[in-house]
């Protein structure tokens, strides 16, 4: 049997090349466009015209920017084609929407349409399986740094990025934050983007003891890895969402994380400190002043084991393999 031809929504990601079998042929419709621009394969006619180039479309996110009617008609020509759909929810909750109806929405259409979805924690699967009757294999989020440590005790880092919708209150977040940290023996570190650094909200904070405000563009990806292994702890600011790579990857760094309630981040990884933060009660200052604290307090984790990096990532790999697989057969 020849290896799958499979186009990936998005083309390009960190997390594919980790879980994706090596034998795979991703096949891209467009090489010549960015990282982040939209697939053109959610588009129906370029899908009609192309079809006959792949096997199946494997969804994991880059769709927002569609409306559900338009999602439905992206479906109704998957049908139409004969090409399967394979569906991982990263995002029960999507991070980049105030509210989750249209999220909801997206995921009833893609729900419905998928020959085989993917998520990646035991809980999330609870919550689709609940809330749209649709069972989901788990398959965990594999490694995306190489593992290693150069980590300073005592910074605790907070990326604020460009204060994306899921970032509410963050000067609260931020004073809590340092509360922590410096009742830990620490100092607090705050990152932002340009784009956020006028913020309200974050006016003056220079000027609180204990903080290295550091204002810079997006880091590449050898950027951010020197960063998370530069950190001691590492702290999640969002309120609502469901996962995250950003965690993955402090795991590989030996980096500590501090995550909030909202999500399954907890069910990613044992070690890392949870406060109270959501949509339904908002922040608890005092419970992440004392996730930080403990965690600066503590010493760092160890970067991820190679060894049981590389099993796991065979693992999701396999996993994936049998999916298409079972997919293609039942084509």
């Amino acid at each position: 049997m020849s290896p799958p031809r499979v186009v990936t929504v998005p083309a390009h990601h960190a997390y594919l090349d980790a879980a994706l079998p090596p034998e795979v042929v991703r096949v891209d419709l467009d090489p010549a466009a960015g990282p982040w621009e939209p697939s053109p394969v959610l588009d129906p006619a370029v899908l009609a015209r192309r079809a006959r180039e792949l096997d199946l479309v494997h969804v994991h996110f880059g769709f927002d920017h569609l409306g559900a009617a338009a999602l439905v008609a992206f479906a109704t020509a998957l049908r139409e084609q004969e090409v399967p759909l394979v569906l991982t929810v990263h995002d029960v909750r999507n991070p980049h929407h105030d509210r989750r109806t249209t999220h909801d929405e997206h995921l009833a259409v893609l729900l419905g349409a998928a020959a085989a979805v993917l998520t990646l924690t035991p809980g999330a699967a609870a919550e689709i399986t609940r809330r749209w009757g649709v069972r989901a294999r788990v398959v965990e989020h594999p490694g995306v740094l190489d593992p290693g440590s150069t980590t300073r005790p005592g910074v605790v880092g907070l990326h604020l990025k460009s204060l994306r919708r899921n970032v509410l209150e963050p000067r609260r977040v931020v004073v809590a934050a340092l509360a922590g940290a410096r009742a830990g023996g620490g100092h607090l570190q705050v990152d932002v983007h340009p784009d956020a650094a006028e913020h309200p909200e974050l006016a003056g904070l220079d000027t609180l003891d204990g903080l290295d405000l550091r204002v810079h563009e997006r880091f590449d990806d050898d950027a951010l890895a020197d960063h998370l292994r530069g950190l001691h702890v590492s702290v999640l600011a969002q309120r609502f969402g469901s996962h995250s790579g950003w965690l993955e990857a402090c795991r590989d760094a030996g980096t500590a994380v501090v995550a909030p309630s909202s999500g399954f981040h907890a069910e990613q990884w044992a070690a890392v400190h949870t406060y109270r933060h959501d949509e339904e009660h908002g922040l608890d200052p005092e419970s992440l002043a004392w996730a930080v604290r403990t965690a600066v307090a503590t010493p760092s984790p160890a970067p991820a084991d190679p060894v049981w990096r590389a099993r796991q990532q065979e693992q999701v790999r396999a996993a994936h393999r049998a999916v298409y697989t079972d997919v293609l057969a039942r084509r």
